[in-house]
């Protein structure tokens, strides 16, 4: 565990259920490691010169979405989380492929937040079961929480109850970057609703 308090970020535990998922998927790729990167002013060739094992393989920018709350029950959270996906444009057939999984893997509604929930408690009890405490800002009462780490930053574990997944309109499938290298690439929603349960 790290010195750092512990942080609320669905889709951290969300892009690691996808990278264990899919990375074994690809015949003769043991060392396939889907790697995410959060969004921001992004240059697609310098984000592949600093990671050169992900040139070759699909990689993901996403950001993250808080949307509007339309029930009265304030505590079960939804959100979305817009995933873009890249490979390099001679390699369409694993960029096709990469998108079937996901929808395979996180359209099924509870089903999908049941083995995601799984999943996520299985990592969490190898880690050793570890957990905070965290004073409630809107209470004032101190409450606990489970934690997992993912490389060196610990999470709140939520617990996640429905997903849907869906395209825009404005999904490009070629995307040229002004360089010399052209890139495929697809636009991806994810729903999701959400909570954090108080540790039992």
């Amino acid at each position: 565990m790290t010195d750092t308090l512990p942080i609320s970020h669905p889709p951290t535990i969300i892009n690691e259920y996808l990278k264990d998922k899919i990375g074994g998927y690809f015949a003769g790729s043991d060392d396939y490691d889907l790697k995410f990167f959060p969004t921001g002013p992004t240059n697609i060739d310098d984000l592949t010169e600093s990671f050169p094992d992900a040139v070759d393989n699909v990689f993901v920018v996403y950001d993250r979405m808080f949307r509007l709350r339309r029930e009265a029950f304030p505590h079960i959270k939804q959100e979305q989380v817009l995933y873009y996906f890249y490979k390099k444009a001679n390699g369409m057939k694993e960029l096709i492929e990469t998108i079937q999984l996901v929808q395979e893997l996180m359209d099924r509604g509870d089903e999908t937040a049941q083995e995601l929930n799984e999943w996520v408690r299985q990592k969490w009890i190898t880690q050793g079961k570890n957990t905070t405490t965290k004073r409630n800002i809107v209470t004032g009462a101190d409450e606990t929480f489970d934690v997992i780490s993912f490389y060196t930053d610990d999470f709140l574990l939520p617990y996640f109850h429905e997903f849907k997944i869906f395209q825009l309109e404005e999904a490009r499938d070629i995307i040229d970057f002004g360089t010399a290298r052209t890139w495929a690439g697809n636009k991806m929603i994810i729903n999701y609703d959400w909570h954090h349960p108080a540790s039992k």
